[in-house]
């Protein structure tokens, strides 16, 4: 049967098990939009900007660990999508984003909203295509997933030409596909794996340090075996948390520039460090001339160009972090007598890391006058649902989250962990309601990093999804506000929002319901009131102004040097 390539693409993501697509409509895209007016398979949402749908994408692929998709017009329209795109590929997000072009005949010509998409989202897509033959259309589209979702996730993007939109072929979808040139490596070399175990059993004060890279790779449950095996201890980066369950007496917490005391302890006092898809980047790391001075490294990751990039590894392995973990508790179990003694060889080291926790908790002060932003965060951890997902925007509500929110599963945590991207939170928790509309969702952000989205409230009105918005208010910039008090002599440049936002009023605005608060005493009953909404909901916290995220690393200084109190 024949069909023209808007079709065909719509087709291919049926085949693909897409039933969800966030997207903007416009000139180049127009015939695919046709097409999807009498297409029902596919279930199309339409934010309020590209950016935002190219984030509702991301955070529908990290809480469904499918691949996520999106779709824009030409020019602004693709050029729109950039900041969501290299936000995935920091973190290894799968994705596939369809943008339209102009006709073929016209490519190269200056004309009306062409832009080299290929070339601009070279450097932050895992691959891109552009279609100039809708025979092709089928296969790239197979290629296109296949690429996006194996080996090391990450986005990759179709550019997809008017006139090919329009052409007519035979549509047939490929069962498989076989690239010369991709073919990533997915069981980790058993005598490799051998040596980690031998390693790991032969340590005294080891400490397994988790990445993205175990959520992505649905390895949470062998990385909680393993640990609980072996009573080993478990640290892990923002992009890691939920990985292994946060109240767990063998969690550290999350590790570096703002992790606590007793994670960066541990790692720099440890005699092994086995990193588990993660990529040592500067955040973690601190000073790397004295990052864990007395560690072996034992580094298991599926991207080879990952190991050995930041840090020394004495041992490296190279393949699925699901396979290379499950392979370890197997040869555990082989050698039981002696991980028995090793084991309880380990009753000293935990006894430090009690000591660890017990010298510097994570802790602070409510006062009766002011609502400090730690306690906002507990509450919302009390007053939610056990399976709730949480998306954030990027600043110090972030690093508040990650410290005071304790996450025990995988993919309950959405965040901007490379790229570091304000305006990510509340298009996120979007995509994340979307995929699951029957469960709790909250979106937390801050004061500047919401307004950069803020317009989505609409989607998500006009969508039904009732995604809870929780605003920390400082009415800073907080993170950089922080950076200027503690290093620039609280010369505070451009850091301030003076203006007074009515968030009741701009969520009323939009057809929300909004609540705002700046009592202590008024906190909870906030939160309990905007649960009970059936649809989205604002909650404004006016904190205090001046709160810092402690822990802090500073910039330059080796992970134990912590600024705790200032």
């Amino acid at each position: 049967m024949k069909m023209n390539g808007a079709r065909i693409l719509l087709e291919c993501l049926k085949k693909e098990g897409v039933d969800t697509v966030f997207g903007y409509p416009g000139g180049t895209v127009i015939n695919i939009y046709n097409e999807l007016f009498s297409f029902k398979d596919i279930h199309h949402i339409l934010p309020r900007h590209e950016q935002a749908g190219t984030h509702a994408a991301d955070g529908y692929a990290r809480a469904t660990g499918k691949v996520g998709v999106a779709i824009a017009t030409s020019g602004p329209g693709a050029t729109n999508t950039v900041t969501g795109i290299a936000t995935a590929y920091m973190d290894s997000i799968p994705m596939v984003i369809i943008t339209g072009q102009v006709s073929t005949a016209l490519i190269g010509n200056d004309a009306f909203q062409e832009v080299d998409i290929i070339g601009i989202t070279r450097s932050c897509t895992k691959h891109n295509f552009l279609v100039r033959d809708v025979k092709d259309l089928a296969l790239i589209m197979k290629k296109a997933f296949y690429i996006a979702s194996t080996g090391r996730p990450g986005p990759v993007l179709v550019d997809l030409p008017k006139d090919v939109q329009i052409a007519e072929t035979e549509f047939v979808y490929p069962d498989t596909v076989e690239m010369r040139s991709y073919k990533p490596t997915v069981t980790g070399h058993p005598r490799q794996v051998e040596k980690a175990v031998d390693m790991l059993l032969e340590s005294h004060r080891p400490v397994i340090y988790v990445g993205g890279g175990v959520i992505l790779a649905n390895a949470s449950d062998e990385l909680t075996g393993l640990s609980r095996k072996l009573s080993v201890p478990v640290t892990t980066t923002l992009m890691g948390l939920g990985s292994f369950p946060g109240n767990d007496s063998l969690s550290l917490g999350m590790l570096g520039m703002h992790g606590s005391y007793c994670a960066n302890m541990a790692m720099t006092n440890s005699d092994l460090i086995i990193a588990v898809g993660a990529r040592f980047d500067d955040r973690v790391t601190g000073k790397i001339a004295t990052f864990a001075p007395g560690a072996k490294i034992i580094h298991i990751d599926v991207d080879p160009t990952s190991i050995k990039k930041n840090v020394r590894v004495d041992l490296p392995i190279v393949g699925d972090v699901k396979d290379v973990l499950a392979k370890m508790i197997k040869l555990a179990d082989k050698h039981k007598d002696k991980a028995d003694g090793f084991k309880a060889a380990l009753a000293p080291w935990h006894e430090d890391i009690a000591g660890w926790k017990d010298k510097h908790p994570l802790g602070y002060k409510q006062s009766s006058t002011v609502i400090k932003p730690q306690f906002v965060i507990q509450k919302l951890r009390e007053l939610s649902n056990d399976d709730v997902i949480v998306a954030t925007d990027v600043g110090q509500h972030q690093m508040w989250t990650a410290q005071f929110f304790q996450f025990n599963k995988p993919r309950t945590l959405l965040s901007s962990g490379g790229l570091g991207t304000m305006g990510y939170g509340l298009p996120a928790a979007m995509g994340a309601q979307a995929a699951f509309p029957e469960r709790q969702v909250i979106s937390i952000c801050g004061d500047g990093g919401v307004q950069m989205n803020i317009q989505e409230i609409a989607t998500l009105v006009q969508n039904r999804l009732p995604v809870k918005i929780v605003i920390l208010n400082n009415n800073f910039l907080g993170m950089v506000r922080q950076w200027q008090e503690l290093f620039f002599d609280k010369r505070y440049s451009q850091t301030c929002m003076e203006l007074p936002i009515d968030f009741v009023k701009l969520a009323e605005a939009y057809g929300a319901k909004g609540f705002s608060t700046s009592k202590p005493g008024e906190v909870e009953a906030v939160i309990k009131q905007a649960f009970k909404e059936k649809g989205p909901v604002i909650m404004e916290f006016k904190i205090a102004r001046e709160e810092k995220v402690l822990p802090m690393v500073p910039a330059g200084a080796s992970l134990n040097e912590m600024v705790l109190n200032a």
